[in-house]
């Protein structure tokens, strides 16, 4: 399975509903959604700055983050930008790759 990262900002209404039933329960929500896409919650973070909340999750694909994703940001609570990471093997494989390009100009 491929890992997401998943930057969270709450709506005003978001904000009303992580006052009214606690950062416990958006975790959980987030948990059972991911479940439902067929996937699981890595890591759940709360955060100052221009994000209110980091999640990183492990998702079967790319269909699977969009929809989590969609529905998400559906629900009018929140909006999600979502970042597919790669493991340090990936890159290696990556690198290794004979890619054939020509730069503009040459």
């Amino acid at each position: 399975m491929a890992k997401y990262l998943l930057q969270v900002n709450y709506t005003l209404d978001g904000v009303k509903g992580v006052l009214a039933k606690g950062g416990s329960a958006r975790k959980a929500a987030a948990q059972a959604a991911a479940k439902s896409a067929g996937g699981k919650v890595d890591s759940f973070y709360f955060a100052f700055g221009s994000t209110d909340v980091y999640v990183v999750a492990e998702l079967p694909d790319n269909a699977a983050a969009a929809a989590l994703a969609l529905a998400v940001s559906a629900g009018g609570g929140a909006t999600v930008a979502t970042t597919v990471l790669l493991s340090p093997e990936e890159i290696d494989k990556a690198a290794d790759a004979n890619v054939k390009y020509r730069p503009p100009g040459s």
